[in-house]
Order: C-alpha cells, then structure tokens, then sequence
C-alpha cells in the first residue's frame, strides 16, 4: 500500500464523511488490553478533530514542597516521603494562539496519585524520587480513557553556597540535576489523553534563595531540558507542515522558570509561585487539526502551597496542598489543577530539619 493511499485510508478511519470498514491498526507487541484501547481509539469515528493538549507530569507538574526547583534541603539521614494526590481539569485550550473550546471532548480530567522520596545523602546532597501513576478521562466524545505508570524521575540536589546575606539571612545557592524515563511502553500519540509524552529527558537547575532570620523567602530557579526521540506506533507522520517518513519524533527541548515567595518556619510553609515555561521548537496545532507529541507547548501558571506539620505525636507527618491554575498559553489546557497529599519525615539521627 502506498502511503499516500494509507493516508486516505486513516483519515477515512478517524474522520470519516461516510461510514467504512476501519482496519484493525498494527499494535505490535503492545499487551492486549491496551492494543483494544488502541483500536477503539483508531476505528470510532470523531465528529471533530482534537484539541491540543499536552501535560508534562514531571518537570512541568504542580509545584510543592521539597521538590528540584525549591530551596529545602532535606539532613544527612533523614528520607523525606510521601503520597501525593493530584487532580487537574480543563474545558478550554489554545489552539496556537486562539482559545477555544470542544463539544466532542467537553471536560479533559487528568488524575494522578505520585510516591515521592527525598534523601539527604549528606547536609549539602539530596536525591529526589518521584513514580507517579495516571489516569485520564473526558467527559464527551468517543477517546477512551487511559491510565498507567508515566515517568520514573529521579534528580540530585547540591547545595554549593550557603552564607550570611546582611543582617537579615542568608542567601544559597543550589544545582540540580535531574531526569526521567518512561516506566511502560505507553503511547504519546493519542492526545490528549495519552499519559505522558514518552520522552527520556534530563534537566540542568541552578536555583538561588534567600531565607530571612524571620521566615520570609524569595526563591527563583531556572532549569534547561533536554529530549530524547519519541517512537510511535507508526511509520508516518505530519507537522510543521511536513511530511515524515518514519516513527521517530525530534522532541523540542524546553526551557522553564519558576519564581517563589513566601513563609517557611518550623515546617509550616505558605508560599505562592509564578511557573512559566517555553518549548525551544515545535508548532502550532493547526486549525481544527489534532496535537501532536513534538508540538509548542509554552505556559504561564500561578500557583499557592500550603504545608501544615501535624501536631502531637504526629509531628513528624505533614499535610499540604496546592492549587494551580495556567493563566496564559499556547496549544496546552487551560488548566486548574488541585495537588493533596502526606509527608512523612523519618529520622535516621536526631538532626534538625535545614532551610
């Protein structure tokens, strides 16, 4: 078959002017199950083509305490763990830069409950973990459901200047390194409900703070991230106005800053965030077209934390929560996103917490 034909053929499949006999896609060595997904998702007709979507759950994901891009350093033997649950919804997105709404796809709901660890290997050096599972859902239209486990990150925190700033505290400084690796064989290509955009990436941060004797901290960190070839589950494709023959995808890399403030005393913390982010390529979604995984994705978030130590002899569980919301954007969401969950400070020697 032509791939001129196969694409007469596929546009017949997913967009059809009148009804045909789809064929049933080449899912490979995919389990059954998600091959099923698969097919359901290649063969049932849609009214209306895709709105973009594209939702980076590691280096893009909502903001909270102890994390890459904060100022806590967690003490030599000390592990600080816990179950986050977080809950992001949307009804309108860019498409490039117009925003619109989908009655095919109404509410876009993506779910995901992440197990994160953070050890201080010593009072200078921590090692971050994250392992977050996902689940999405739109509330209109015939795209399926999907869930799994999306990224293993894993980052190292190191920090290489810490001194008095004035009379008022002190100033530090932090580098960080940091990637991820797809855990499944998920596929990126069925925005936007895909899990993730199964890309390997690794991440450089540097970070700068400073902690006032009272409490108060301003904190802002930058980070430049790398992308690895994404592989889909076919051997064509189109963007930018381009026809590729193959399965490989040339991800653009992206570049992000986050800017902080707040109170942090004691382990109790409020702190609001300013988070933007700009994809170093990629296009636009075209108009009443589908997103693809390489695709802009640049936004502007704002987001406020709270994290409450429990009193008593819980002191050393805390609870915190966060809500974001992306104020601005191109060819992602515009999202509110609720972040809920427990962390719990485990002890190895009696070592005070730093900040």
């Amino acid at each position: 078959m032509t791939f001129a034909r196969a694409l007469v053929e596929l546009s017949q499949v997913c967009f059809p002017s009148h009804p045909i006999r789809p064929h049933r896609p080449n899912t490979g060595n995919l389990p059954v199950r998600f091959s099923l997904v698969v097919y359901r998702l290649c063969t049932k007709p849609l009214k209306k083509l895709l709105p973009p979507l594209v939702m980076l759950a590691s280096l893009s994901a909502t903001l909270h305490a102890q994390t890459v891009d904060d100022a806590i350093m967690i003490p030599r033997k000390t592990l600080f763990t816990g179950a986050l649950y977080s809950h992001d919804t949307w009804n309108q997105y860019w498409e490039g830069p117009l925003e619109r709404t989908n009655g095919n796809l109404g509410t876009v709901k993506t779910q995901s409950v992440s197990w994160t660890g953070n050890y201080g290997i010593t009072d200078r050096l921590d090692v971050l973990v994250t392992v977050p599972y996902v689940w999405t859902h739109a509330s209109q239209g015939v795209l399926h459901s999907m869930h799994g486990f999306q990224d293993f990150a894993l980052g190292a925190k190191y920090n290489f200047l810490d001194r008095p700033f004035t009379e008022a505290g002190r100033i530090r400084a932090f580098a960080v390194v940091a990637g991820a690796i797809p855990m499944t064989g998920y596929t990126p290509d069925f925005q936007p409900l895909s899990i993730g955009l199964g890309a390997k990436r690794i991440a450089a941060r540097g970070t700068l703070n400073f902690q006032s004797n009272r409490g108060w901290f301003l904190t802002g960190s930058t980070a430049y991230t790398w992308r690895d070839n994404v592989t889909l589950n076919r051997n064509s494709y189109f963007t930018e106005g381009q026809l590729f023959l193959t399965n490989q995808v040339q991800m653009p890399n992206v570049f992000d800053y986050v800017v902080s403030g707040g109170w942090f005393r004691r382990g109790l913390m409020l702190q609001g965030l300013f988070f933007q982010q700009r994809t170093q390529g990629g296009g636009d979604i075209r108009r009443q077209d589908m997103p693809f995984v390489s695709n802009m994705m640049n936004l502007s978030r704002v987001s406020g934390m709270v994290m409450y130590p429990i009193p008593g002899p819980l002191h050393n569980l805390a609870y915190q929560f966060t809500y974001g919301y992306v104020v601005d954007g191109r060819n992602v969401g515009q999202s509110t996103t609720i972040t809920t969950g427990f962390d719990y400070t485990i002890h190895f020697e009696k070592r005070g917490q730093k900040q």
